[in-house]
């Protein structure tokens, strides 16, 4: 079931919308917002409110990268895996923060702290490799740099 919270936040997002159904993606992160990922509950729950299918919103969740529909960290690390940050040693970085990290790509660490995803391209190619941990964008990384990075996250 929705929160009050959850569902005081979605519906005022349908004056924005030509319909309930066009409010799905915002719906769907207002509901990650508040439980971290969207579980099948989470999607019956919107789509009950929305008058769509869970199999529709499990549709559109499962093609955007920002939604998850399996539990993540409390911090989600995103590592370019383009061209331009793989010829600029995006390969070494990711094998660097696996190692510091104790985790392979796409896995959590232990203690629910971070969650390493690759993604197709971050849109910062001149400044190669990249990564981007929640909503911050980190460029030109280093080994040395990403230590950094890392300690600023709980």
């Amino acid at each position: 079931m929705l929160t009050p919270e959850e569902r005081t936040e979605i519906e005022a997002e349908f004056p924005h919308y030509p319909n309930r159904k066009a409010v799905c993606i915002d719906a769907m992160k207002i509901v990650q917002k508040h439980r971290g990922w969207l579980s099948d509950e989470a999607l019956d729950d919107i789509g009950e409110l929305l008058g769509m299918s869970s199999t529709d919103l499990d549709g559109v969740a499962t093609f955007y990268n920002l939604l998850f529909r399996r539990p993540v960290g409390r911090h989600v690390i995103y590592l370019c895996d383009s061209v331009s940050c793989w010829i600029m040693g995006g390969d070494q970085q990711r094998n660097h923060i696996c190692k510091r990290l104790g985790i392979a790509s796409g896995e959590t660490t232990a203690d629910g702290r971070f969650t390493l995803l690759p993604v197709v391209c971050l849109g910062a190619c001149d400044h190669a490799p990249v990564m981007m941990v929640d909503q911050d964008t980190h460029r030109d990384l280093t080994p040395e740099k990403i230590d950094q990075i890392l300690e600023q996250y709980d």
